[in-house]
């Protein structure tokens, strides 16, 4: 559900192998000539390499200067608090998303033991990230001891190796704070920073940033077709961004359909309230900027805002 994967660095090697394969072979050039070709092929590919990064970095850097123009949206702080509020109603139940640092159970949907403000999961690696990047801070926490197994169960479902002692010692290290704050600093990295910085990119205000954040949460940042990065690709090939051109609201109800499609091909017989009856709503009512009072219902329960 939330494989995280690194987008830009994965891809360079492959925009250097293109440069690279595409310096053209002279076959009848002195073998002296071709010992040179080969001996500075690295250096090449190097190049390459260094290019790519050199534009990417360009990019971002203009990426940049383009969001610092833009209203935070959802990044204010208390937009930020809501996001988190309606996500937590999907993921825990609750509004109250401060209670669930210690929530952890396996809710048989294949991802292994779900844990924590933003359902991290054993299954899915972001877990593992999380416990790992926590341990390099802290070496003597409670979960340190089940790193071995948290990275033979990832991906998958199973339990070998972490029952049956490691809900306990996640809902103990739960309690204290720096555990607390790495769930945060996690959250924040690996899905609302990315997801908000590319919605603004794409030209949305406050609701569909938090749709992609939403959607980050759930299916991960990942860009296979049933990725974030995928549906988002899935839904500009039916509808253009509002960076497009595009209107919208019509790209969002293009991308909620994607999202909901995803869904129930994931876990047929799903509840896609957090679509239906949450962001569809919003959406509905004109709520681009997602505006309180705020009421939505999930999986048949109604949460307000004031």
């Amino acid at each position: 559900m939330k494989r995280a994967g690194v987008l830009l660095l994965g891809a360079l090697p492959v925009i250097a192998a293109g440069v690279y394969l595409a310096v053209p072979d002279d076959s009848a050039g002195s073998a002296d000539t071709a010992s040179s070709a080969s001996s500075s092929s690295p250096a090449s590919a190097e190049s390459a390499r260094d290019d790519a990064k050199d534009r990417a970095e360009r990019e971002r850097e203009a990426d940049d200067a383009l969001i610092a123009d833009l209203p935070p949206g959802l990044a204010a702080p208390a937009k930020k608090e809501l996001a988190q509020q309606v996500v937590s109603s999907a993921e825990n139940s609750t509004t109250r998303w401060r209670t669930a640092y210690g929530s952890i159970e396996d809710v048989g949907d294949g991802d292994g033991y779900t844990a924590g403000i933003v359902g991290f999961c054993t299954g899915t690696h972001d877990l593992l990230t999380l416990v790992e990047r926590y341990t390099e801070a802290h070496p003597d926490n409670g979960l340190a001891g089940y790193l071995p197994a948290l990275r033979e169960v990832d991906g998958s479902d199973s339990h070998e190796g972490l029952d049956p002692g490691f809900t306990a010692a996640w809902k103990a290290e739960a309690e204290v704070p720096a555990f607390r704050a790495a769930q945060e600093e996690e959250r924040d990295r690996v899905y609302f920073e990315p997801a908000v910085r590319l919605a603004k990119l794409d030209g949305l205000g406050t609701l569909g940033q938090f749709v992609y954040y939403d959607a980050m949460v759930f299916h991960g940042p990942d860009t296979d077709a049933e990725g974030f990065y995928g549906l988002r690709e899935r839904a500009m090939a039916k509808a253009r961004t509002p960076g497009q051109g595009g209107a919208e609201k019509a790209y969002l109800d293009a991308f909620l359909d994607v999202r909901k499609q995803a869904m129930e091909a994931k876990r047929p017989g799903i509840d896609t309230s957090r679509v239906d009856t949450a962001q569809r709503r919003f959406l509905a009512a004109g709520n681009m900027e997602l505006a309180t009072p705020l009421v939505w219902e999930m999986y048949g329960d109604t949460y307000r805002v004031p």
